[in-house]
């Protein structure tokens, strides 16, 4: 799964600090929390909570470190100047006041892979589209530069829809049965979740269940929009990065991946992460000839994302198809790797 894209705003091209600092403010009222700011608006650090790209010259600066190189482009000496910074900074911040897509593609072929992340200079929604999709991987992330706090509703859109999809296929049910007593964790996130949209957890990294949330009401419970009753503690659940984690390591402040049963993600915060003594229910599933499962609690507000929408587990059938992600080789402290690994 590819990266999520990356947004900064630039407050550092405006030429008054009112301006700036309104900037720097209605960006975070937005939810950005990645701001570039002046040398010499320190003081703007005092709005809130967030990481303040310094800019100082072409340097770029977090915390006192440098982490990137600001690099104009207006002629090729410009594009091999950029290039030779591959490897040598986190970021290259490339701007221009005239695009021309094909040199912007070069630099994407050159930087594809390598571990600085290449990243534009838009001051359009449209221009920011235009960069995420060029050469379909697109830039790593985009510097906005809005000329006015309004303008940056438009680019929180091109954010949301540049999340990656995940890939979700069917599995088919092949077991469900008692598991015993043991801890399971409950997500409560601060956000609103639409019926359909869960979180992928599983027993094995190779297959993933898409387990819904508590958006629909039940004959015994009132619904819960912002939860998802995740599984029990050994778990896995992706997460925004790509990477999983355990579901017992979440914890509140945590970003987790929100995803609906057509693949489409957003990242939410986790506002509480409960861990009870619960009844459990193990759940295999068949895809091709594998088998995969997920350990759930027994109760009937618990919901598989299938086909024809959320099924409770307690209505669940073997036979039943439900969405799942599978993906090949492994992963070591969560990250992805090209080894055989056998989980049962």
């Amino acid at each position: 799964m590819p990266s999520p894209k990356i947004i900064w705003v630039r407050s550092d091209h405006l030429p008054s600090y009112d301006e700036r600092k309104k900037i720097v403010s209605s960006a975070l009222e937005a939810g950005y929390v990645q701001i570039v700011i002046r040398d010499e608006d320190a003081e703007l650090k005092r709005l809130g909570r967030f990481d303040a790209l310094v800019i100082k010259g072409s340097s770029i600066s977090l915390d006192g470190e440098k982490v990137g190189e600001v690099v104009q482009i207006r002629s090729n000496d410009d594009l091999s100047r950029a290039s030779a910074l591959m490897g040598k900074v986190d970021s290259v911040l490339i701007e221009a006041k005239d695009w021309k897509v094909i040199p912007l593609e070069n630099l994407i072929a050159h930087f594809q892979g390598s571990n600085t992340k290449l990243m534009a200079t838009a001051s359009s929604p449209e221009e920011a589209k235009l960069f995420f999709e060029t050469l379909e991987v697109g830039v790593a992330g985009v510097a906005i530069e809005p000329s006015s706090p309004s303008k940056l509703i438009g680019f929180h859109v091109i954010h949301s829809d540049h999340m990656p999809r995940v890939d979700l296929t069917k599995a088919v049910v092949s077991r469900i049965a008692p598991a015993g007593v043991g801890d399971r964790v409950c997500l409560d996130t601060c956000s609103l979740l639409k019926v359909g949209e869960g979180m992928l957890v599983g027993s094995q990294s190779a297959c993933l269940f898409l387990v819904s949330s508590e958006s629909l009401e039940s004959e015994y419970v009132a619904s819960r929009p912002f939860r998802v009753n995740a599984g029990a503690v050994h778990a896995y659940a992706l997460m925004p990065t790509g990477k999983t984690r355990y579901l017992s390591e979440i914890k509140s402040g945590d970003e987790v991946l929100a995803i609906d049963s057509e693949g489409k993600c957003r990242t939410v915060v986790i506002g509480r992460s409960k861990i009870e003594r619960r009844p459990l229910l193990l759940l295999e599933a068949k895809a091709g000839e594998r088998k995969f499962s997920t350990i759930l609690q027994n109760a009937e507000t618990i919901r598989m994302c299938t086909p024809n929408g959320p099924v409770s587990i307690s209505d669940l059938k073997v036979g039943q198809e439900v969405l799942v992600r599978l993906e090949e080789g492994g992963r070591h402290f969560g990250q992805a790797i090209s080894e055989t690994i056998t989980e049962l």
